[in-house]
């Protein structure tokens, strides 16, 4: 039976900000047999690349080694500067399953991975996500805290030992976090208002820290362009925590404020089963069956 998983690497350069360096990961990732890079999203300001990256197992393993050398060896991490938190020239690597995957052979990929990254490229590595050695690893904004300038002192403490390497950072890659996730669906709801604090309030009822949703993390933001309000999500876990969930609730709490939602939007790729759902639930469809009864699932399932 084949297996593709996803592999979504991070690495701290932008087209903007460097244009060879990034055209240089760009080539060398559309390169590798058996993988196919599928998207990548640069911006100038956060200074860092998202590559989204299919393929077998062990291609992908071979494909994000490869890259992970080149970041390396073209990126000087202690000239960086960028919006977004950082912590490596390689910042992070998620696995995700895709067909015929489960998390658990993502952890064991991961876990190969990080440990690869060591040994024959010495940056140390911390685990994260569903890959963590601690609870307290989970959160890769924990993990990333300090980032690169003060990641040297943060691996001296007690607890931050990294869970493959040297309590001391590679000199210019930094430390990368390596793990296994589900599908992370990035989820926007757009409201008729152009009072932010109306998407605060509700981006905080919704979100897990807040006592929302278990697999909801969102902001309220404002739409300079368009003049209105958004609840911006990532939907960490989408069938723990649905997207038609994360909807309907906005939707009963923006009326309570006056508002209305006007639309919604997907940004980058997500698995068609996050909308599939949508719709079993919307139609109301009884006794669906997702792998039987949609035609690209099922030819799938046929060619197998």
């Amino acid at each position: 039976m084949n297996k593709l998983v996803e592999c979504i690497p991070n690495f701290s350069v932008s087209k903007e900000i460097d244009a060879d360096v990034f055209q240089a990961l760009v080539d060398a990732g559309g390169s590798y047999p058996g993988v196919t890079l599928l998207d990548v999203q640069t911006d100038g300001s956060h200074n860092r690349c998202v590559f989204t990256m299919v393929g077998a197992p062990e291609k992908i393993e071979e494909a994000v080694i490869g890259l992970t050398k080149l970041a390396a060896e073209k990126i000087d991490m202690t000239k960086h500067q960028g919006q977004h938190p950082r912590m490596g020239a390689t910042d992070v690597i998620p696995f995700v399953p895709a067909l015929n995957m489960t998390l658990d052979e993502c952890i064991d990929l991961s876990k190969r991975v990080a440990e690869r990254v060591w040994n024959e490229l010495s940056i140390p590595v911390f685990l994260y996500e569903d890959s963590a050695s601690r609870e307290e690893r989970r959160n890769l904004a924990t993990v990333r805290k300090g980032e690169f300038e003060g990641m040297p002192e943060k691996l001296l403490e007690e607890d931050w030992a990294p869970d493959f390497g040297e309590r001391k950072i590679h000199p210019t890659a930094g430390i990368t976090a390596v793990g296994a996730r589900m599908p992370l669906v990035a989820f926007n709801v757009n409201l008729d208002t152009s009072d932010v604090e109306i998407a605060k309030k509700i981006a905080k009822a919704i979100r897990a820290s807040g006592g929302g949703f278990k697999y909801c993390k969102a902001l309220g933001i404002m739409l300079e362009d368009r003049n209105i309000a958004q609840v911006s999500m990532n939907m960490v876990n989408y069938e723990g925590t649905p997207l038609y969930y994360a909807f309907e609730m906005i939707r009963t709490l923006a009326d309570r404020y006056g508002a209305r939602i006007i639309g919604s939007e997907v940004v980058g790729l997500l698995p068609a089963k996050a909308l599939i759902d949508c719709a079993e639930h919307y139609l109301k469809i009884e006794d669906f069956d997702c792998l039987n009864q949609v035609m690209e699932y099922h030819l799938i399932s046929k060619a197998e």
